[in-house]
């Protein structure tokens, strides 16, 4: 992983690279927006080399629409945001997903 790499691109290989003409069609990933206003995002981690790594709750409050939650449950990632923090929120995923990798 490159360093300057975008964190939608590297999402988007990260879930390319689930996809076995199984995984797909069960699992996935879901980006929701919330009306308090903010984001919310679950990456499914089932049947993936993440699916028994576990992060517990990290919370980052700034301010009302500066804040970041992450963590893991039920073999997925789960994040909760403001409204501009959707990519810091996706780049904890990318950091957590490729600790231990190179």
């Amino acid at each position: 992983m490159s360093e300057s790499e975008h964190v939608l691109d590297w999402l988007q290989k990260w879930y390319a690279s689930q996809c076995d003409g199984d995984w797909e069609h069960e699992w996935g990933v879901t980006i929701e927006t919330l009306d308090n206003p903010g984001w919310t995002v679950k990456i499914n981690l089932e049947e993936t080399e993440l699916a028994d790594r576990e992060l517990p709750q990290q919370r980052v409050a700034r301010s009302e629409h500066d804040w970041v939650m992450a963590w893991t449950s039920e073999k997925a990632f789960r994040i909760a945001c403001g409204p501009g923090n959707l990519t810091e929120a996706l780049t904890l995923f990318r950091d957590w997903a490729s600790e231990g990798s190179s």
